[in-house]
């Protein structure tokens, strides 16, 4: 069986078993995929001093063999991911993240992600929350009800469960961990009316999962082994200090118990020693000895001649510093410890409805695209073939800051118009490096007349000259470089930074000019919300559009979506929905999407469109139920068509104060060529993203022949 798909898995709070539940759901998922196309990832891990390697990470690689190598699996670790986060860089550790996880989706169908380990729950949360969006991921939470009430793990649970969707997390399943036998029934009873959409499982305590072997407690303790090497296998389940008589401390042994123990209290070594040959005691995993002590020669020549043996260990600490240290170590289930693993396996296997669990986790497909996820694929597709994209304004900041990444990413191959000198004196002291950029000064560029000679064959029914041609070639670069553009020498050209929306888009009306089938130039923000990626149409170009126009509108801008990845649904906006409403504006929008249906069809383009119907219909499930319940657009619209300007950028600028949502644009479309306009307000994200659209666009038209 083959699918597209991924879970993410995060705690509600720190040592909450993730790794077991990480056990049981790869289980589930290999017995149901393709097991060579099922992925493991971590976004921040851990490494053991020890190994080096992060536990839980070599934990599932080995025992299921999985395919990926150890590296690709993983973003950084918890340690530069803690650098990151207090210089600020944010967004640069998310990119980091989304490129690793996207490196391991282009090779296979499914990735099981477990989230981190950080110290600090309530910022674990937040960061496994953001991470989930970005990767496009359902979750699973787990919760641990270890040492709660009843009250308390359903407290924690709701907290959990509303923080997780309140953040725009699609949340399929809940799986309480470590709960106890005695209060199982009663939170039970009472999770049934915390049940939505979503499956919620309880599993036992099993205490065996919870002790840590003696190796793990050697390590954890830093300690020094004198005894026992090949018996450090053996698991603890209590810690006994003997700080009292032999007698008394005879009392207190338990099953599986590490005595701590100062050094020098032969007593006690000796008692313990007695302890193991007898049938009537309890057994014994592990001696401590504390304050850096070593048994006297008497003692260790008794402690030699013994047949049964336990492993002693000797720490620097005394005897009450190292109970402490001690009791602040986290078990983990150790790649080797098969025992744990095939307990941990059998536990879920008995607690957790898998075959309901794994059909919600394979149907479930999220429709997230956040702006992070949006940008990275905007690079990304921006790679798959390197276009030529010119910027006139080359001594910009912003645009030598983009231009840089762009030609780090290997985004696009990218050319400056500018004074070269001063291009050069200017990314010497930012700190930029031009290798790779070529920069051009037109008025020494060898094919200057030829331009203009050509713009002059372009305009000249316009009344241009030729002295005029030269002039604007000579002394406008945003002629020159839509000049490159038109005749080849650059694919795609970005301005705007410094030049006002007219004088970026004109030369591209007067020269590249519309494609075929289209009589208007239109243009489109891709606005980023928090979960989703919008397409609104046209809120920068045309005042007041016709119905012929707003239907190519409609096209142009489901057809730039598809380019994009978003499944194209037009709503075409008005003050009304449906037939509810009569008025001249109205009827525009409605002669609009029949004349726009009929282009769809006639060009054999798979688009949904409908209209007319107010913004709430386009984005609102249960308005739509209402006011339009057998359209397949309303309420869930992705391309947004504004009946005229006004309505179009008041909306978009709303939309982006008052929700934070990031727009990207305006970009573009109906265009021979593309040329994309910026903001002087940019910032050089939005350069970036820009030069990197206008690549993509260069790439579609190249494949399509225009």
């Amino acid at each position: 069986m083959k699918t597209k798909g991924n879970l993410y898995i995060t705690g509600t709070e720190p040592r909450c078993g993730k790794s077991a539940i990480c056990l049981g759901i790869m289980e589930l998922l290999l017995r149901n995929l393709e097991s060579d196309r099922v992925a493991f990832f971590r976004p921040f891990i851990r490494p053991n001093p020890r190994t080096g390697k992060d536990n839980d990470l070599e934990l599932i690689l080995k025992y299921f063999d999985l395919k990926p190598d150890y590296e690709r699996c993983y973003a950084v670790t918890v340690d530069e991911a803690d650098r990151m986060m207090a210089e600020g860089l944010h967004d640069e550790l998310m990119d980091k993240v989304i490129e690793k996880y996207e490196d391991l989706k282009k090779e296979f169908d499914f990735i099981l992600c477990e989230g981190t380990d950080f110290d600090s729950s309530s910022f674990e949360f937040e960061i496994n929350a953001d991470i989930a969006n970005n990767l496009a991921s359902p979750v699973i939470l787990v919760s641990c009800a270890k040492n709660k009430t009843t009250d308390q793990t359903i407290a924690s649970i709701e907290q959990a469960k509303n923080s997780i969707l309140n953040r725009g997390c699609q949340l399929i399943g809940i799986i309480i961990n470590r709960v106890d036998q005695e209060k199982r029934d009663e939170l039970c009873r009472k999770i049934e009316k915390l049940k939505d959409k979503e499956l919620i499982f309880t599993i036992p305590d099993v205490p065996f999962l919870g002790s840590p072997r003696m190796k793990e407690i050697l390590e954890h303790m830093e300690g020094r082994l004198l005894y026992g090497k090949g018996l450090l296998n053996r698991h603890v389940s209590s810690f006994v200090v003997a700080a009292m008589l032999l007698p008394n401390f005879l009392e207190r042994i338990e099953n599986n118990s590490l005595i701590i123990t100062p050094g020098d209290r032969s007593d006690i070594i000796v008692g313990c020693l007695s302890v193991l040959l007898s049938n009537s005691m309890p057994n014994i995993s592990g001696i401590m000895l504390t304050g850096g002590i070593i048994p006297d020669p008497p003692i260790r020549r008794l402690i030699e001649g013994y047949s049964l043996m336990v492993p002693i260990i000797s720490v620097k600490e005394n005897t009450f510093p190292a109970t402490a240290k001690l009791n602040r170590i986290h078990p983990v289930i150790l790649p080797d410890d098969r025992e744990k693993i095939e307990l941990a396996l059998d536990t879920f296997e008995e607690n957790v409805d898998g075959e309901r669990l794994i059909q919600l986790i394979l149907k479930k497909r999220p429709d997230i695209l956040t702006p992070k996820m949006f940008e990275h694929r905007l690079i990304e597709w921006a790679k798959r073939k390197r276009m030529r994209i010119v910027l006139p304004e080359g001594e910009d900041e912003r645009i030598l800051k983009a231009a840089e990444f762009i030609i780090r990413k290997g985004a696009a191959n990218i050319i400056l118009l500018g004074n070269k000198k001063e291009i050069t004196q200017k990314t010497g002291l930012l700190g930029i490096d031009l290798n790779g950029i070529e920069v051009i000064s037109p008025e020494k560029h060898p094919k200057i007349k030829e331009y203009a000679e050509i713009f002059y064959e372009l305009r000249k029914h316009k009344k241009m000259t030729r002295e005029l041609a030269y002039d604007i070639m000579l002394n406008d670069r945003n002629y020159f470089g839509t000049m490159m553009v038109y005749v080849g020498d650059a694919d795609g050209m970005v301005s705007g930074a410094v030049h006002t929306t007219a004088d970026t888009i004109r030369p591209a009306f007067q020269i590249i000019k519309t494609k075929p089938g289209f009589s208007i130039v239109s243009s489109i923000f891709f606005m980023c919300l928090r979960d989703r990626v919008l397409v609104y149409g046209d809120c920068a170009v045309n005042p007041d559009p016709n119905e012929r126009e707003l239907a190519e509108i409609a096209i142009s801008s489901a057809q730039t979506a598809m380019q994009f990845g978003i499944e194209p649904r037009v709503a075409m906006i008005s003050y009304s929905t449906g037939d509810s409403g009569k008025g001249k504006d109205v009827e525009k929008v409605r002669l609009a999407t029949m004349i726009a249906k009929r282009m769809a069809e006639e060009r054999g383009l798979n688009i949904k469109i409908d209209g007319p119907m107010q913004y709430d219909a386009a984005v609102d499930p249960e308005v739509a139920k209402r006011k339009m319940p057998r359209s397949e657009v309303a309420g869930r619209a992705t391309v947004f068509i504004f009946p005229d300007l006004d309505t179009g950028n008041t909306t978009y600028k709303a939309v982006q104060r008052s929700t934070g949502a990031i727009a990207i644009g305006p970009i573009l479309q109906g265009l021979r060529k593309p040329v994309n306009d910026l903001s002087r307000g940019c910032t050089v994200k939005d350069a970036i993203n820009t030069i990197a659209i206008t690549a993509i666009q260069a790439q579609e038209n190249e494949d399509t022949g225009n």
